[in-house]
Protein backbone atom coordinates (compact mmCIF):
# COMPACT_ATOMS: atom_id res chain seq x y z
CA UNK A 1 0.00 0.00 0.00
CA UNK A 2 1.04 3.38 -0.61
CA UNK A 3 -0.60 6.31 1.20
CA UNK A 4 -0.74 9.45 -1.10
CA UNK A 5 -2.25 12.84 0.41
CA UNK A 6 -5.10 13.83 -1.23
CA UNK A 7 -4.68 17.79 -1.30
CA UNK A 8 -8.95 18.28 -2.11
CA UNK A 9 -10.01 16.16 0.79
CA UNK A 10 -6.98 17.14 3.09
CA UNK A 11 -7.05 13.21 4.35
CA UNK A 12 -5.00 10.51 3.75
CA UNK A 13 -6.18 7.91 1.03
CA UNK A 14 -4.58 4.31 0.96
CA UNK A 15 -3.60 3.29 -2.70
CA UNK A 16 -3.13 0.15 -3.87
CA UNK A 17 -1.15 1.58 -6.57
CA UNK A 18 1.12 -2.12 -6.91
CA UNK A 19 -2.35 -3.77 -7.61
CA UNK A 20 -3.65 -1.80 -10.10
CA UNK A 21 -0.77 -0.41 -12.01
CA UNK A 22 1.58 -2.32 -11.92
CA UNK A 23 3.87 -1.01 -14.45
CA UNK A 24 3.85 2.35 -13.37
CA UNK A 25 5.07 1.27 -9.89
CA UNK A 26 8.50 2.60 -10.14
CA UNK A 27 7.95 5.65 -12.23
CA UNK A 28 8.66 9.45 -10.27
CA UNK A 29 5.58 10.83 -8.61
CA UNK A 30 4.36 13.05 -10.90
CA UNK A 31 2.48 16.47 -9.15
CA UNK A 32 -1.01 17.15 -8.03
CA UNK A 33 -2.96 19.85 -8.52
CA UNK A 34 -5.53 21.12 -6.36
CA UNK A 35 -8.91 21.25 -7.80
CA UNK A 36 -10.96 24.56 -9.04
CA UNK A 37 -13.93 24.80 -7.22
CA UNK A 38 -15.72 23.83 -10.73
CA UNK A 39 -15.40 20.72 -10.78
CA UNK A 40 -15.83 19.66 -7.31
CA UNK A 41 -18.71 17.45 -6.62
CA UNK A 42 -20.68 15.53 -3.59
CA UNK A 43 -19.70 12.11 -2.32
CA UNK A 44 -22.26 9.26 -2.99
CA UNK A 45 -25.10 9.26 0.00
CA UNK A 46 -28.11 8.39 -1.41
CA UNK A 47 -30.27 6.19 -0.92
CA UNK A 48 -30.95 5.73 -4.74
CA UNK A 49 -26.58 5.13 -4.82
CA UNK A 50 -26.89 2.36 -2.65
CA UNK A 51 -29.75 0.54 -4.04
CA UNK A 52 -27.91 0.54 -7.39
CA UNK A 53 -24.49 -0.38 -6.01
CA UNK A 54 -26.61 -3.29 -4.81
CA UNK A 55 -27.81 -4.92 -8.02
CA UNK A 56 -24.30 -4.08 -9.64
CA UNK A 57 -22.93 -6.12 -6.79
CA UNK A 58 -25.94 -8.88 -7.09
CA UNK A 59 -25.05 -9.40 -10.82
CA UNK A 60 -21.28 -9.49 -10.06
CA UNK A 61 -20.22 -6.99 -12.39
CA UNK A 62 -18.10 -4.68 -12.96
CA UNK A 63 -18.51 -0.88 -13.91
CA UNK A 64 -16.18 2.15 -15.22
CA UNK A 65 -17.89 4.63 -13.15
CA UNK A 66 -15.94 2.60 -10.05
CA UNK A 67 -13.15 1.02 -11.59
CA UNK A 68 -11.94 4.79 -13.45
CA UNK A 69 -13.11 6.78 -10.80
CA UNK A 70 -15.82 8.82 -12.38
CA UNK A 71 -16.65 11.81 -10.39
CA UNK A 72 -20.06 12.06 -11.71
CA UNK A 73 -20.80 8.33 -9.88
CA UNK A 74 -22.89 9.82 -7.18
CA UNK A 75 -25.27 12.04 -9.29
CA UNK A 76 -25.54 9.66 -11.93
CA UNK A 77 -26.19 6.54 -9.64
CA UNK A 78 -28.85 7.87 -7.62
CA UNK A 79 -30.44 8.04 -10.97
CA UNK A 80 -30.07 4.25 -11.72
CA UNK A 81 -27.48 4.98 -14.74
CA UNK A 82 -24.47 2.98 -13.74
CA UNK A 83 -21.95 2.06 -16.92
CA UNK A 84 -21.60 -1.26 -17.55
CA UNK A 85 -17.93 -2.22 -17.77
CA UNK A 86 -17.75 -5.78 -19.47
CA UNK A 87 -15.31 -8.47 -20.01
CA UNK A 88 -13.40 -8.16 -16.66
CA UNK A 89 -11.74 -5.59 -14.03
CA UNK A 90 -8.26 -6.00 -15.78
CA UNK A 91 -7.22 -4.02 -19.00
CA UNK A 92 -3.88 -5.51 -21.50
CA UNK A 93 -3.10 -1.52 -22.18
CA UNK A 94 -1.28 0.65 -19.42
CA UNK A 95 -2.80 4.52 -20.56
CA UNK A 96 -1.03 6.87 -18.38
CA UNK A 97 -4.51 8.58 -17.82
CA UNK A 98 -6.77 5.78 -16.68
CA UNK A 99 -7.06 4.01 -13.07
CA UNK A 100 -8.29 0.62 -14.42
CA UNK A 101 -6.64 -2.05 -13.35
CA UNK A 102 -3.63 -3.41 -15.90
CA UNK A 103 -2.31 -6.64 -16.18
CA UNK A 104 -2.92 -9.83 -17.95
CA UNK A 105 -6.85 -10.53 -17.11
CA UNK A 106 -8.70 -13.72 -16.89
CA UNK A 107 -10.86 -15.80 -18.60
CA UNK A 108 -14.17 -14.14 -20.35
CA UNK A 109 -17.33 -14.94 -18.00
CA UNK A 110 -19.61 -16.63 -20.23
CA UNK A 111 -22.82 -15.68 -18.07
CA UNK A 112 -21.59 -11.92 -17.65
CA UNK A 113 -23.74 -10.86 -21.26
CA UNK A 114 -26.98 -12.47 -19.43
CA UNK A 115 -25.93 -10.89 -16.22
CA UNK A 116 -26.14 -7.69 -17.92
CA UNK A 117 -28.96 -7.49 -19.17
CA UNK A 118 -30.63 -8.62 -16.01
CA UNK A 119 -29.12 -5.87 -14.40
CA UNK A 120 -30.27 -3.61 -16.59
CA UNK A 121 -33.74 -4.77 -16.51
CA UNK A 122 -34.10 -4.63 -12.62
CA UNK A 123 -32.59 -0.74 -12.59
CA UNK A 124 -35.56 -0.43 -15.86
CA UNK A 125 -32.88 1.79 -17.89
CA UNK A 126 -34.21 3.20 -21.09
CA UNK A 127 -30.57 3.95 -22.05
CA UNK A 128 -27.45 2.51 -21.18
CA UNK A 129 -24.18 2.67 -21.94
CA UNK A 130 -21.44 -0.62 -21.82
CA UNK A 131 -17.91 -0.43 -22.28
CA UNK A 132 -14.85 -2.57 -21.59
CA UNK A 133 -11.57 -3.17 -20.56
CA UNK A 134 -8.76 -3.92 -23.55
CA UNK A 135 -8.95 -7.12 -24.50
CA UNK A 136 -5.68 -7.78 -26.86
CA UNK A 137 -5.31 -11.02 -25.85
CA UNK A 138 -8.37 -12.08 -27.33
CA UNK A 139 -8.67 -13.31 -31.19
CA UNK A 140 -11.57 -10.78 -31.95
CA UNK A 141 -10.36 -8.10 -29.00
CA UNK A 142 -13.93 -9.24 -27.22
CA UNK A 143 -16.56 -8.49 -29.83
CA UNK A 144 -18.44 -11.59 -30.04
CA UNK A 145 -18.84 -10.50 -26.38
CA UNK A 146 -20.20 -6.98 -27.05
CA UNK A 147 -22.21 -8.63 -29.35
CA UNK A 148 -23.46 -11.17 -27.01
CA UNK A 149 -23.97 -8.48 -24.30
CA UNK A 150 -26.37 -6.07 -27.01
CA UNK A 151 -28.08 -9.41 -27.59
CA UNK A 152 -29.35 -10.27 -23.94
CA UNK A 153 -30.05 -7.14 -23.43
CA UNK A 154 -32.38 -6.78 -26.74
CA UNK A 155 -34.01 -9.83 -25.13
CA UNK A 156 -35.13 -8.48 -21.33
CA UNK A 157 -34.91 -5.04 -22.02
CA UNK A 158 -36.58 -4.94 -25.70
CA UNK A 159 -37.38 -0.95 -25.61
CA UNK A 160 -34.41 -0.16 -24.06
CA UNK A 161 -31.56 1.92 -26.37
CA UNK A 162 -28.28 0.65 -26.31
CA UNK A 163 -24.86 2.52 -26.51
CA UNK A 164 -21.41 0.73 -26.56
CA UNK A 165 -17.95 2.46 -25.73
CA UNK A 166 -15.49 0.16 -27.68
CA UNK A 167 -11.60 -0.22 -27.48
CA UNK A 168 -9.90 0.31 -31.11
CA UNK A 169 -9.62 -3.38 -31.68
CA UNK A 170 -6.37 -2.66 -33.22
CA UNK A 171 -4.96 -5.35 -35.52
CA UNK A 172 -8.07 -7.46 -34.96
CA UNK A 173 -9.35 -8.24 -38.35
CA UNK A 174 -13.07 -8.55 -38.70
CA UNK A 175 -14.21 -7.12 -34.71
CA UNK A 176 -15.73 -3.68 -35.73
CA UNK A 177 -18.08 -6.34 -38.62
CA UNK A 178 -19.13 -8.45 -35.66
CA UNK A 179 -20.12 -6.01 -33.20
CA UNK A 180 -21.95 -4.23 -36.26
CA UNK A 181 -24.01 -7.63 -36.55
CA UNK A 182 -25.80 -6.62 -33.59
CA UNK A 183 -25.92 -3.20 -34.02
CA UNK A 184 -26.19 -0.76 -31.01
CA UNK A 185 -27.66 2.64 -31.11
CA UNK A 186 -25.02 4.23 -30.51
CA UNK A 187 -21.48 3.60 -31.45
CA UNK A 188 -19.08 5.59 -29.63
CA UNK A 189 -14.83 5.03 -29.44
CA UNK A 190 -13.02 7.87 -27.57
CA UNK A 191 -10.00 9.48 -29.26
CA UNK A 192 -8.94 10.85 -26.00
CA UNK A 193 -6.42 13.06 -26.91
CA UNK A 194 -4.44 14.81 -29.86
CA UNK A 195 -2.11 12.49 -31.80
CA UNK A 196 0.78 14.76 -30.65
CA UNK A 197 0.30 13.07 -26.89
CA UNK A 198 -0.46 9.15 -27.89
CA UNK A 199 2.94 7.83 -27.48
CA UNK A 200 2.83 9.18 -23.77
CA UNK A 201 -0.74 9.30 -23.14
CA UNK A 202 -2.21 6.60 -25.42
CA UNK A 203 0.91 4.58 -26.10
CA UNK A 204 -1.08 1.46 -26.95
CA UNK A 205 -3.18 2.77 -29.51
CA UNK A 206 -2.83 4.11 -32.77
CA UNK A 207 -4.69 7.48 -33.41
CA UNK A 208 -5.67 7.50 -37.15
CA UNK A 209 -6.65 3.17 -36.29
CA UNK A 210 -9.36 5.02 -34.35
CA UNK A 211 -10.29 6.81 -36.61
CA UNK A 212 -10.71 4.47 -39.19
CA UNK A 213 -12.59 2.58 -36.97
CA UNK A 214 -15.37 5.38 -36.37
CA UNK A 215 -15.00 5.12 -40.12
CA UNK A 216 -15.71 1.84 -40.46
CA UNK A 217 -18.72 1.77 -38.37
CA UNK A 218 -20.51 4.43 -40.58
CA UNK A 219 -19.38 2.34 -43.76
CA UNK A 220 -20.82 -0.25 -42.29
CA UNK A 221 -24.54 1.32 -41.83
CA UNK A 222 -24.58 4.96 -42.92
CA UNK A 223 -27.33 5.52 -40.94
CA UNK A 224 -25.14 5.02 -37.23
CA UNK A 225 -24.89 6.92 -34.81
CA UNK A 226 -21.26 7.24 -34.02
CA UNK A 227 -19.77 9.38 -31.25
CA UNK A 228 -16.38 10.29 -29.75
CA UNK A 229 -14.94 12.06 -26.83
CA UNK A 230 -11.66 13.87 -25.59
CA UNK A 231 -9.96 14.84 -22.75
CA UNK A 232 -8.28 18.29 -22.22
CA UNK A 233 -5.69 19.20 -19.81
CA UNK A 234 -2.64 17.29 -20.79
CA UNK A 235 -0.69 20.15 -22.66
CA UNK A 236 -3.03 20.06 -26.06
CA UNK A 237 -3.09 23.09 -27.68
CA UNK A 238 -6.41 24.67 -28.82
CA UNK A 239 -5.43 24.25 -32.29
CA UNK A 240 -4.73 20.81 -32.54
CA UNK A 241 -8.24 20.37 -30.85
CA UNK A 242 -9.32 21.65 -33.51
CA UNK A 243 -7.91 19.88 -35.98
CA UNK A 244 -8.64 16.48 -33.85
CA UNK A 245 -12.41 18.28 -34.79
CA UNK A 246 -11.80 17.84 -38.42
CA UNK A 247 -10.43 14.44 -38.38
CA UNK A 248 -13.75 13.38 -36.18
CA UNK A 249 -15.82 15.33 -38.68
CA UNK A 250 -14.09 13.73 -41.79
CA UNK A 251 -15.03 10.33 -40.64
CA UNK A 252 -18.76 11.13 -39.90
CA UNK A 253 -18.61 11.10 -36.38
CA UNK A 254 -22.19 12.67 -35.16
CA UNK A 255 -21.61 13.59 -31.78
CA UNK A 256 -18.55 14.83 -29.44
CA UNK A 257 -17.75 14.90 -25.76
CA UNK A 258 -14.45 17.06 -24.64
CA UNK A 259 -14.24 16.97 -20.56
CA UNK A 260 -11.56 17.62 -18.35
CA UNK A 261 -8.33 15.07 -17.33
CA UNK A 262 -8.53 14.16 -13.63
CA UNK A 263 -5.49 13.12 -12.63
CA UNK A 264 -5.88 9.31 -10.15
CA UNK A 265 -3.02 9.00 -8.96
CA UNK A 266 0.51 10.24 -8.58
CA UNK A 267 2.05 8.16 -11.07
CA UNK A 268 -0.51 9.07 -13.82
CA UNK A 269 0.28 11.56 -16.27
CA UNK A 270 0.20 15.33 -14.88
CA UNK A 271 -2.62 17.94 -15.33
CA UNK A 272 -1.18 20.23 -17.59
CA UNK A 273 -3.66 22.85 -16.68
CA UNK A 274 -7.56 22.91 -15.84
CA UNK A 275 -9.57 24.74 -18.74
CA UNK A 276 -12.11 26.54 -17.37
CA UNK A 277 -15.96 26.51 -18.00
CA UNK A 278 -15.38 29.55 -20.34
CA UNK A 279 -13.06 27.89 -22.35
CA UNK A 280 -14.95 24.69 -22.84
CA UNK A 281 -17.99 26.72 -24.10
CA UNK A 282 -15.69 28.31 -26.47
CA UNK A 283 -14.68 24.51 -27.66
CA UNK A 284 -18.51 23.71 -27.55
CA UNK A 285 -19.15 26.39 -30.15
CA UNK A 286 -16.49 25.80 -32.89
CA UNK A 287 -17.19 22.07 -32.37
CA UNK A 288 -21.01 22.99 -33.15
CA UNK A 289 -19.94 25.29 -36.53
CA UNK A 290 -17.74 22.30 -37.67
CA UNK A 291 -20.77 20.37 -38.22
CA UNK A 292 -21.62 17.69 -35.05
CA UNK A 293 -24.75 16.92 -34.67
CA UNK A 294 -24.40 17.41 -31.16
CA UNK A 295 -21.72 18.65 -28.60
CA UNK A 296 -21.29 18.04 -24.54
CA UNK A 297 -18.28 19.92 -23.36
CA UNK A 298 -17.95 20.71 -19.73
CA UNK A 299 -15.52 20.36 -16.95
CA UNK A 300 -17.00 17.16 -15.59
CA UNK A 301 -18.29 15.76 -19.15
CA UNK A 302 -17.39 11.66 -19.25
CA UNK A 303 -18.66 10.06 -22.11
CA UNK A 304 -21.69 8.12 -20.45
CA UNK A 305 -22.71 11.49 -18.39
CA UNK A 306 -26.09 11.97 -19.50
CA UNK A 307 -26.24 9.58 -22.15
CA UNK A 308 -30.23 9.07 -22.40
CA UNK A 309 -31.17 12.33 -22.49
CA UNK A 310 -28.37 13.46 -25.52
CA UNK A 311 -28.95 10.20 -27.31
CA UNK A 312 -32.70 11.52 -27.58
CA UNK A 313 -31.34 15.35 -28.31
CA UNK A 314 -28.91 13.24 -31.10
CA UNK A 315 -31.93 11.90 -32.37
CA UNK A 316 -33.99 14.70 -32.75
CA UNK A 317 -30.65 16.64 -34.29
CA UNK A 318 -30.65 14.21 -37.11
CA UNK A 319 -34.36 14.63 -37.48
CA UNK A 320 -34.10 18.74 -37.65
CA UNK A 321 -31.17 18.26 -40.15
CA UNK A 322 -32.94 16.40 -42.75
Amino acid sequence: MTVIFDQDKKDLRLVSEKARHPEKAHRPDTPLQRKPDWIRVKAPVSREYNETRAIVREHNLHTVCEEAGCPNIGECWTKAHATMMIMGDTCTRACSFCNVKTGLPGQLDAAEPENVALAVAKLGLSHVVITSVDRDDLADGGAAHFAATIDAIRRHSPKTTIEILTPDFLRKEGSVERVMMSPPDVFNHNLETVPRLYLTIRPGARYFASLRLLQRVKDIDPNAFTKSGLMVGLGETREEIMQVMDDLRVAGVDFLTIGQYLQPTRKHAAVDRFWTPEEFAGLEAVARAKGFLLVSASPLTRSSYHAGEDFARLKAARAASR
